[in-house]
């Protein structure tokens, strides 16, 4: 199967360093600048340095070259540029399947990246989403991983799913695409807060806590917009929050431990060099949550602490004096 990987940041870079080890790849990116500089160093220096690509992984940033001949799409894009990118395919009458690599709701109209597509191309081929728990360093060494790859097309879930899998990358195929790319959104925002908590050096058990509270937003907000149980308690779900909240590789969780000594979120954003997308997918998970009524404390806190409407400390600390409840609530 012959995939072309559109987006050359950290994840993108790494999964087609992965794929091209027994398939033919085409990676692309839309600086002629950042493609040129790949295919003459045959590295990316700019997001996942040290990696030498290989032979059977070519570069373009012509986006008509780099899908010729495809025979799947894989949009490795944030959030905020998918509905571009997914414009730009539909502009050119191509028929490819595709899926999606972004984790997090697009800014302002709050779409999770399915619905996004179905607007910007509203005949598109067969698609689904990828993610779970996964850190490009380690996927581009070769270290073990395992995926959930979702699509309303069962049939289309498990061919994928059969096409990537190798002995150290595994999939799970599924039909939950809410369940999924809710999973993936939430826990970047749980990891925000996670992070301030470490920076604050609140503790290991503090830490726990957070996780264990942001899974049961996780889930409460996935079951009311119609994911399902096992997702949020899967791979893509507690699978990716608890490495996302827990990994020194993850963007998000060092975006915490930056705004916890005291950045603010522009000079942390520029530090990291990285899209963390929970910085834009919190503000935007937090309106869903009220617009839907559903109680995401930790989600608030960390959208007030972005909005500089409440000092790290006094969020991270007023969480953990709530009031007593239930676990169940």
């Amino acid at each position: 199967m012959r995939i072309s990987v559109l987006g050359a940041g950290a994840w993108g870079t790494a999964l087609a360093l992965r794929l091209a080890a027994h398939t033919p790849v085409m990676l692309w990116t839309r600086s002629t600048e950042h493609a040129e500089d790949m295919v003459r160093q045959r590295e990316n220096r700019r997001y996942l340095p040290g990696h030498v690509l290989p032979i059977g992984l070519s570069v373009s940033s012509d986006l008509g070259v780099a899908c010729s001949g495809a025979e799947l799409l894989v949009a490795a894009v944030p959030s905020n540029a998918f509905r571009s990118l997914a414009s730009a395919l539909a502009g050119t009458g191509i028929t490819t399947p595709i899926i999606w690599l972004c984790k997090g709701l697009e800014t302002g109209s709050r779409k999770l990246p399915h619905a996004v597509l179905a607007e910007a191309w509203p005949d598109h081929p067969p698609a689904g989403v990828l993610s779970g728990p996964s850190f490009a360093q380690e996927v581009a060494r070769g270290l073990p991983a395992a995926l959930t790859i979702a699509s309303a097309d069962a049939e289309f879930a498990r061919r994928v799913a059969r096409e990537l899998h190798d002995p150290k990358l595994r999939l799970y195929a599924s039909t939950d695409v809410i369940g999924v790319e809710l999973g993936g959104a939430v826990k970047n925002v749980i990891a925000i807060a996670a992070g301030i908590s470490d920076g604050l050096g609140f503790g290991l058990n503090a830490r726990a806590a957070l996780v264990t509270r942001g899974l049961a937003e996780l889930t409460r907000l996935g079951l009311k917009m119609g994911g399902r149980p096992e997702t949020c308690m899967g791979l893509s779900g507690m699978g990716d929050l608890i490495l996302t909240c827990t990994g020194d590789l993850s963007r998000n969780r060092q975006l915490g431990l930056r705004l916890a000594a005291g950045e603010n979120l522009t000079d942390a954003l520029r530090e990291l060099g990285h899209v963390a997308e929970g910085a834009t997918t919190a503000l935007e998970v937090a309106e869903l949550a009220r617009d839907n009524a559903i109680d995401m404390p930790i989600t608030e806190a960390v959208a007030l602490i972005l909005k500089q409407e409440m000092p790290a400390r006094e969020a991270v600390a007023a969480l953990l004096a709530r009031d007593l409840k239930d676990e169940g609530g």
